[in-house]
């Protein structure tokens, strides 16, 4: 991520670790953040120039951050100067919000370019959240919760996907266990027992 200016860097940052809408992002206060617990309060949102609720009655959760992400945070306000608790996390100098589509075009498509890669939209980090959450063992259910879906369908169909070493895991797991049963199985017959 060194291709990505602040506050850019900090944004990418907190929607791949926690899978907040961009619009939740950008509408997140400091009295939302407790860095002492590790949680954010997804409460509102920001879209076309207007702060709203977040998108469902689901997206309204509180969720815990990682150690990592919590770092991140306290050296982002260290850096910010509008710190009181109704201030945005991320903001202009002048303390409005910041603009989704401007920080896409002038920060994070350009960078997608320098490296040569796809360009991504915001949303591509909810997905990769979603997915890394799967990937890592959680359950569906705890993916719908962190993402504030209604509907596990919607997680579980449009969100979560697979990897390609999953896969590989999968099947190289599933050989593992019939190859040790096959193999229990051999050595039991060859010293006369007989399940």
């Amino acid at each position: 991520m060194p291709e990505l200016t602040e506050p850019c860097r900090t944004v990418v940052q907190l929607a791949v670790l926690t899978g907040l809408r961009i619009g939740e992002i950008l509408a997140l206060r400091w009295e939302r953040v407790n860095l002492l617990r590790g949680t954010l309060e997804v409460a509102e949102s920001y879209s076309d120039g207007e702060f709203g609720s977040p998108k469902t009655r689901s997206s309204n959760r509180v969720i815990p951050i990682s150690g990592f992400l919590r770092g991140v945070l306290e050296v982002h306000r260290t850096y910010t100067k509008s710190m009181a608790p109704n201030d945005l996390v991320f903001s202009t100098p002048t303390g409005t919000p910041l603009n989704q589509k401007n920080l896409y075009n002038r920060v994070l498509a350009p960078a997608c370019d320098r490296i040569k890669q796809p360009r991504i939209s915001w949303h591509s980090f909810r997905h990769t959240h979603a997915t890394l959450l799967t990937e890592v063992g959680e359950s569906i259910k705890t993916t719908q919760a962190l993402l504030g879906h209604s509907d596990l369908r919607t997680t579980l169909n449009t969100y979560a996907h697979v990897m390609p070493d999953s896969q590989r895991r999968a099947v190289e797991r599933v050989a593992e266990v019939l190859f040790s049963n096959v193999l229990e199985s051999e050595e039991n017959a060859q010293s006369g027992k007989i399940n």
